[in-house]
C-alpha cells in the first residue's frame, strides 16, 4: 500500500505467469465484493490468457493493484477486443490507473491491427460516464437491460445490471483528441442549454419524464442522472429503482427511434457532480467516420 501523499512507482505490464494471474481474484473481490460464484475462476483466467486474451496489470512492485482484461471479439464482422473488466484497488484510485491501463490497452490493440474496443458500463454511474465519454471518447447506440441478469452477488449490482454497450474507435480523431486532454465541454453545455431533458430532476430529487413525442421530434435529446447513484441505492433503494426504470425507458425509446449517445457532461467542472447525457439523431458511423463498418 502506498504511503500517505506519496505516489507509488507503478509498472504497467502484461500479467505473466501463475504468480501474476493468481492475484486477479483478490483484486476482483476487493473491487466488486462478489462471491465465488461471480468471480472468474483461475482456470478460465489461465485459459483466456493462453488463448490470446489481453491481460494488462498495474503493479506496485510484485503486487497487482489494478488490471484490465480484454478478450478477442467480433464486432460487425470485424476483429475487435471486448474489455470485460477494469479494476483498480480502492487505495490506488487517485493515481489515474484506469486511464493509464486504457491507453496501454489501446496501444496493444493497435499494434495487433485491431481498430476497436468495446465494453459495457452502468449508465447511472456518473463517474464512469465521465471517464468513458469525456476522457476516452466512446460512443454508444445500444442499451442492454439487465445485461448480467436482475442482480449478482456484488453490492454494486443490486439495482439491476442495465448496461450501455460502448464502442471505442481507437484511431478516430475524436479519441485522439480526448486522450490528449481536450474535450468539447463548452459545445456540449451550449447544446444542453437549449434542451428540456427527457429525464430530469424534479424538486425532490426524483426522475421526471418529459413528453416523449416532443423529444423524439428534435435532433438532440438530454437525459439527466444523479451525481452518485451508489449513495441513492444505500439511502433510498426505491428511489434508485425509480431512476433505473426512468433512464431505462429513456435510453430504450431514444435509441429505438434512431438516436445514439454522443456525450456526457458533468454540471460541475472537476467534480463528480450530476451529469447529463447528450444523444444525437442519426448514424453513429456518420458521426464518427473512423468507426469500422459492418462487412
Amino acid at each position: 500500500m502506498p504511503a500517505a501523499n506519496a505516489k507509488p512507482a507503478i509498472t504497467i505490464r502484461d500479467l505473466d505467469g501463475l504468480a501474476d494471474l493468481q492475484q486477479v481474484e483478490a483484486v476482483e473481490k476487493e473491487v466488486w465484493g462478489a462471491s465465488d460464484l461471480d468471480t472468474l475462476p483461475l482456470t478460465l483466467i489461465i485459459a483466456s490468457k493462453s488463448s490470446g486474451s489481453l491481460w494488462l496489470g498495474a503493479f506496485d512492485g510484485a503486487h497487482l493493484v489494478a488490471f484490465a482484461f480484454a478478450l478477442p471479439a467480433l464486432e460487425n464482422g470485424r476483429m475487435a477486443l471486448h474489455s470485460h473488466m477494469l479494476a483498480v484497488r480502492p487505495t490506488y484510485r487517485d493515481h489515474d490507473l484506469g486511464f493509464t491501463l486504457k491507453r496501454a490497452q489501446r496501444e496493444r490493440a493497435l499494434a495487433l491491427g485491431i481498430q476497436q474496443i468495446t465494453w459495457t458500463f452502468d449508465p447511472l454511474q456518473s463517474k464512469n460516464a465521465h471517464f468513458n465519454f469525456t476522457k476516452l471518447g466512446v460512443v454508444s447506440n445500444l442499451y442492454k437491460p439487465d445485461f448480467y441478469g436482475p442482480a449478482t452477488s456484488s453490492v454494486l449490482h443490486r439495482n439491476g445490471t442495465d448496461r450501455l454497450w460502448i464502442q471505442w474507435p481507437l484511431s478516430a480523431r475524436r479519441v485522439q483528441s480526448r486522450l490528449q486532454g481536450k474535450d468539447n465541454r463548452a459545445e456540449t453545455l451550449d447544446a444542453l442549454s437549449t434542451l428540456v431533458p427527457l429525464i430530469r430532476f424534479n424538486g425532490d430529487g426524483k426522475p421526471a419524464r418529459a413528453d416523449l413525442h416532443a423529444a423524439l421530434s428534435r435532433q438532440r435529446i438530454a437525459i439527466e442522472i444523479p451525481s452518485d447513484i451508489a449513495i441513492v441505492e444505500q439511502k433510498d433503494p426505491p428511489l434508485a429503482q425509480q431512476w433505473r426504470q426512468a433512464t431505462r425507458w429513456a435510453f430504450t425509446e431514444a435509441l429505438r427511434a434512431g438516436f445514439f449517445v454522443a456525450e456526457f457532461c458533468r454540471t460541475i467542472r472537476g467534480q463528480q457532480g450530476p451529469g447529463t447525457y447528450l444523444l444525437e439523431k442519426g448514424s453513429v458511423e456518420e458521426y464518427v467516420p473512423e468507426l469500422p463498418r459492418a462487412k
